[in-house]
């Protein structure tokens, strides 16, 4: 079984204070991933995680994602690309620390976009990684663009491509809401389950990220998410918050805390 996790930015790190990471959650989410994977040898990983306070600071001032030209626009991507490492850092640590074989493959070194969106990707490496029992970690990043100069690659954008590609079994996106809310921002009415046949009357609603973010919030998750169920044979999508004890794990081992999107 192939899984795909995010740890979003708003989970790992304080979105309202710059630099911010969040140590104590992170040690927390790494034993439960340990405990799931040692209960469930079985299950291949790939981890993503956003840039949170880190990435979106340099990200926002310098308008990355948008392109980059000029002496101070490449300064900008350089720092997009030292602070997402940065953090990156924080989060194999905790990872490593919990026992986890982790290595990251930094989407900067290995992917080549176009006007946004991936467009080569040599993933022999990742692939070698899941088959001699490592855990993958990639992340939220810069890449060189052959349209815009520069952009920056969400973790969301990196699953797409790897989803069309290795057909994952399911893609969990761990963040601070519980899933997808009718009623944003009151967060009374939790829809347990999205289709693209029940999806209609719900996205005109659906509420962006409460903090910023450069690479779309609540909405554009959702839009993605329900487009690649259509798109990839099987997939299931579970949006659920990462706050809560024990989530995540039950999350890996099969159970619903949150939204669940498919077809």
């Amino acid at each position: 079984m192939l899984v795909f996790l995010k740890l979003g930015g708003s989970l790992i790190t304080d979105k309202t204070r710059p630099y911010t990471p969040r140590p104590e959650r992170l040690d927390d989410l790494a034993a439960q991933i340990a405990g799931a994977m040692q209960d469930h040898p079985d299950v291949q990983l790939i981890l993503g995680h956003g840039s949170g306070s880190f990435g979106h600071q340099a990200a926002s001032r310098f308008g990355t994602r948008k392109g980059v030209a000029g002496v101070e626009g490449w300064r900008g991507f350089a720092e997009v690309w030292y602070q997402a490492s940065a953090l990156n850092r924080i989060v194999v640590d905790s990872l490593h620390h919990a026992g986890l074989p982790v290595i990251t493959l930094s989407p900067a070194a290995s992917i080549t976009a176009h006007d946004g969106k991936v467009s080569s990707w040599d993933i022999s490496l990742l692939m070698t990684a899941l088959k001699q029992g490592l855990l993958p970690v990639i992340h939220g990043d810069v890449a060189f663009d052959d349209e815009r100069g520069g952009t920056i690659l969400s973790t969301e954008d990196l699953f797409v491509h790897l989803a069309r590609k290795l057909h994952p079994n399911l893609i969990l996106l761990a963040g601070l809401e519980a899933g997808v809310w009718e009623d944003f921002p009151s967060r009374t009415n939790l829809v347990k389950e999205l289709t693209p046949q029940n999806s209609g009357s719900l996205l005109p609603i659906l509420g962006h990220s409460a903090s910023m973010d450069v690479t779309g919030g609540m909405q554009t998750k959702v839009y993605e998410m329900l487009a690649l169920v259509e798109e990839v044979p099987g997939l299931q999508v579970l949006i659920f918050s990462g706050e809560v004890p024990g989530n995540l794990r039950q999350a890996l081992l099969g159970d619903n805390p949150g939204t669940l999107i498919h077809r």
